[in-house]
């Protein structure tokens, strides 16, 4: 997947291919935009890194077939993530795509273990592990840093805030400082839906990522949230980000269903 060159002297630099896919979406400048280098083998960790940092989107991915599977990481400015959607969508995207053009289901090896892409027409959907939250208290950096108090809180990987509206969600005035100081990885904030089942947005300032436009992982632990809430276990759900995207999820009890479509935006090379 990549070529090693030759600069001048002993020097030697790798040019890596990149691909920048919009996912969640069916349009260009919409959904949440994710890099996907595929990679022969695995190179040095801190490349990657910097690749995600001067990337400087919410994830880049890297991939590496092994046998039947591909080895899969994702990468956001700040540091390697255990768990990407859109990231997965989008590396699904590439795969079948540019590499495999016929191949209908995709398995990935990962460090939250063994995840499955299958690609139906434009829809690829993700099995993805549920993550079920705990309910807790509500803590003050919360509730400073979202500029409202949530009517109940749950906590898995991340916070998740519930509020009473879809309203509630868009007039959230944040102080990205207060929620740095929370010990989760992220926040999630989510309500019932006007035209969908229900909506949510993303913070993970920690992790470089201030708002996430449309976030696959969180909605491990929405989708388990709203199956108790409504008494169902088919979604359609809306990420309230600038860009927005939109899900389609089911719950299937240790596993979470989520899908979407995603759209090319850019082919290239990275020369490191």
């Amino acid at each position: 997947m990549y070529n090693l060159l030759k600069t001048g002297g002993e020097m030697t630099r790798m040019r890596i291919p990149i691909y920048q896919v919009d996912a969640f979406t069916n349009e260009q400048f919409k959904g949440n935009p994710a890099a996907i280098c595929p990679l022969q083998d695995w190179i040095k960790e801190d490349v990657m890194q910097k690749i995600a940092a001067e990337n400087n989107l919410s994830e880049t991915a890297f991939f590496v077939k092994k046998d039947d599977a591909y080895e899969l990481r994702w990468f956001t400015p700040k540091g390697e993530v255990d768990l990407c959607g859109h990231a997965t969508l989008a590396a699904a995207y590439v795969i079948c795509t540019y590499i495999e053009e016929n191949v209908k289901k995709i398995t990935f090896k990962t460090k939250s273990g063994l995840l499955e892409v299958s690609k139906d027409g434009g829809l690829f959907t993700l099995s993805f592990p549920s993550r079920e939250g705990a309910k807790c208290d509500t803590p003050e950096e919360l509730i400073k840093g979202l500029g409202k108090a949530p009517i109940e809180v749950y906590k898995s990987r991340d916070y998740l805030a519930v509020f009473d509206t879809e309203q509630d969600i868009l007039d959230l005035e944040l102080n990205i400082d207060e929620l740095k100081k929370l010990d989760g990885f992220g926040v999630i904030v989510t309500a019932k839906g006007e035209d969908v089942d229900f909506v949510s947005r993303f913070f993970a300032p920690k992790a470089g990522i201030d708002e996430d436009p449309v976030t696959g992982s969180a909605h491990c632990t929405l989708v388990p949230y709203w199956k108790n809430k409504l008494n169902k276990n088919q979604f359609v759900a809306w990420q309230l980000s600038e860009r927005g995207g939109k899900l389609y999820c089911t719950d299937v009890g240790e596993t979470v269903k989520i899908a979407g479509e995603a759209v090319s935006y850019l082919e290239g090379f990275i020369n490191v």
